[in-house]
């Protein structure tokens, strides 16, 4: 089977407190990872040099449009010295608190749980994910979980990295932890397929895909459709980077914006042999890999998350925006899972507005 591992969101702990301390010490500053986008680029009209952006799985189809960033220029064209993209699993709070990264890609529960609890000084500026991800996978044959209240009784395999999320999402639907039991497991959905489970934590874009290919008739819980429709693989970064280094936020999410444009407009086919270019790269550079990646699997999966991706709100609004629809989606859903923050706390989405303002040339594609 091809392993397309589930998340991420971590818990906040400690360590975070301890990283919060660091955040007066942030610099652009580069990391280890590779492949980087190298040369300023001639036609720049800055130079911004170097920074890293952390991802939040493995190098596959979910950074399709950094890869078309990075291949075609787009971070080169903006100022760019070299851009490193450093695999995970990861939810980047404390590296972004720690300076050890200048962005993270992240999802809502991870960066507002910080916020919330830690009083961790860090901001949603946009979000590639208009729609959670996140869902409890079941066998149709097996636990067939359609509901919340199916989940009472159920062993539930769910890895550590998402223990916050799947609380979440037990407290936004009144069901006490007690009520299930929760079974500590990897990334790959074998010990479903095995019966060792009743349900999986999962991403609809990749392990939903994985095992229905498997030949299992399969049952999604979506997070987003069961109380808890907020923003995922988000781009986060701290307030005083953002403060500091305006024009070079707004430069690196323009570039960003071209590269995600390119999965839309380009040959499905040709994207797909892109990203797996970049996952060999990754494993040859001796990141975090799952095996090889298939083919199929890879277009299943683009186009999955080009769902999630492009909607009607980003059709009118443009990539990366969040509506104050969203935004207030998002917050009812940190709400219900314990956490009230108000929108200006979390969300700092101006930057995407000026792009969009200054430059009406950036067409907004949907599949």
């Amino acid at each position: 089977m091809t392993s397309s591992p589930s998340r991420r969101a971590g818990r906040i702990g400690t360590a975070l407190a301890a990283a919060a301390v660091a955040v007066l010490a942030l610099s652009a500053c580069s990391g280890s990872s590779t492949p980087a986008a190298s040369g300023s680029g001639s036609g720049a009209s800055a130079d911004y040099g170097d920074i890293s952006v952390q991802y939040s799985w493995i190098k596959n189809e979910e950074f399709a449009g950094e890869y078309y960033a990075y291949d075609e220029g787009f971070y080169d064209e903006a100022g760019f010295g070299t851009v490193t993209g450093i695999a995970g699993p990861d939810t980047g709070v404390a590296k972004l608190l720690s300076g050890t990264v200048q962005f993270a890609l992240s999802d809502a529960a991870s960066v507002g749980a910080a916020v919330a609890e830690q009083d961790a000084p860090l901001k949603i500026i946009g979000t590639t994910f208009q729609k959670n991800p996140f869902t409890v996978l079941s066998l149709q044959s097996g636990g067939n979980i359609k509901t919340p209240k199916d989940l009472i009784g159920k062993k539930i395999g769910v890895q550590d990295s998402n223990a916050s999320v799947f609380a979440a999402l037990l407290k936004a639907n009144d069901i006490d932890a007690s009520q299930v039991t929760i079974v500590p497991v990897d990334f790959d959905p074998t010990p479903l397929i095995n019966g060792e489970v009743d349900g999986f934590m999962a991403y609809l874009t990749n392990e939903a895909i994985t095992v229905e290919m498997e030949g299992y008739p399969v049952t999604n819980l979506a997070y987003a459709d069961n109380g808890l429709p907020y923003v995922a693989e988000a781009f986060a970064t701290t307030d005083q980077y953002l403060a500091e280094h305006r024009d070079l936020v707004k430069a690196f999410l323009t570039a960003e914006i071209k590269g995600w444009t390119k999965t839309f407009t380009e040959p499905l086919d040709d994207t797909v042999a892109k990203v797996v270019d970049h996952y060999n790269q990754s494993a040859a550079a001796g990141d975090l890999t799952f095996g090889d990646l298939d083919k199929a699997k890879v277009k299943a999966g683009l186009e999955a998350q080009a769902k999630l991706i492009s909607t009607e709100e980003t059709e009118k609004n443009g990539l990366f925006t969040i509506s104050d629809d969203l935004k207030a989606q998002t917050l009812a859903s940190l709400k219900a899972s314990g956490w009230t923050l108000d929108a200006d706390k979390l969300f700092d989405t101006s930057i995407i507005d000026e792009i969009y303002a200054e430059n009406p040339d950036l067409v907004k594609y949907r599949p």
